[in-house]
């Protein structure tokens, strides 16, 4: 489930369009949802581009990871972590996202000299951002406990929103379900798979609808779910050995979704 990663679990110098590059997320409570990640995942955290309000970046080992951001007291979003899919142009990207019947809600707009960015949905309402490197390429740390390690879009059904996908970014697909009648779909670029997509129906929250959703890896996930509940957080589904490891989804204080893995090494 692990992307590609370069050295000693650095990121490629620049990610492949498409490749999922970044994950952020916009909050109401700051500082406490600092507090969290930072004693869940020891995360610290270093000022970033403020073109979306205050913001922050996650910094593991001294390498950034993924970016928390401040929602305005009067924004009523859904709190939710969004990755962000490499782009060599944003606003070409764009254009085809509206062409193909997806939405851009935000953007494209410079953060300053980091880059690019826009934030949109695909045509079954999923958020996905995308985003141009300059000076930031994105998540420069994989393969350790604390950063993302996988990302999957749990939507009614597959068919539609992964034309969408292939057309936008340009993946080729295969399917992935343990057995016929199953409705995932494993998303590649240049035959290396990148996300995942579920179809599953009615069973998608009431309260989400299709949305994606980021694995970090941990050390020992029973170990982290029981610290994220000492913290305020709160456990959707319990471990599970899987093929790719060992999960469990939650949630943050705030609610945004999430799953931990453990490598199964």
């Amino acid at each position: 489930m692990t992307e590609a990663e370069g050295p000693n679990g650095a990121a490629p110098a620049r990610h492949a369009p498409g490749t999922p590059c970044w994950v952020s997320l916009m909050v109401h409570g700051l500082t406490a949802t600092q507090e969290f990640y930072g004693e869940l995942f020891g995360w610290e955290f270093r000022p970033g581009p403020q073109q979306l309000g205050h913001y922050v970046r996650a910094v593991l080992d001294g390498q950034e990871v993924a970016g928390i951001g401040q929602l305005p007291p009067d924004r009523h979003l859904p709190i939710a972590w969004t990755p962000y899919l490499a782009s060599d142009d944003v606003d070409r990207t764009a254009d085809t996202v509206r062409l193909c019947g997806g939405t851009i809600g935000v953007g494209p707009l410079d953060a300053a000299e980091a880059g690019r960015l826009a934030i949109g949905s695909d045509p079954a309402g999923a958020v996905f951002g995308i985003w141009q490197a300059d000076a930031h390429l994105g998540t420069a740390l994989t393969g350790v406990p604390g950063t993302p390690a996988w990302n999957e879009l749990l939507t009614f059904e597959s068919a539609t929103v992964v034309k969408f996908y292939e057309t936008v970014f340009g993946y080729e697909r295969e399917p992935s379900g343990p057995e016929p009648g199953f409705d995932d779909v494993t998303l590649l670029l240049d035959g290396r798979p990148v996300a995942d997509v579920h179809g599953v129906g009615n069973a998608l929250p009431r309260d989400r609808g299709p949305h994606w959703l980021t694995y970090f890896e941990v050390a020992d996930t029973d170990t982290a779910l029981a610290r994220l509940v000492d913290l305020g957080g709160r456990v959707l589904s319990p471990p599970d050995d899987t093929p790719h490891g060992r999960v469990a989804t939650a949630t943050d204080p705030e609610g945004a979704r999430f799953a931990l893995i453990q490598d199964p090494r």
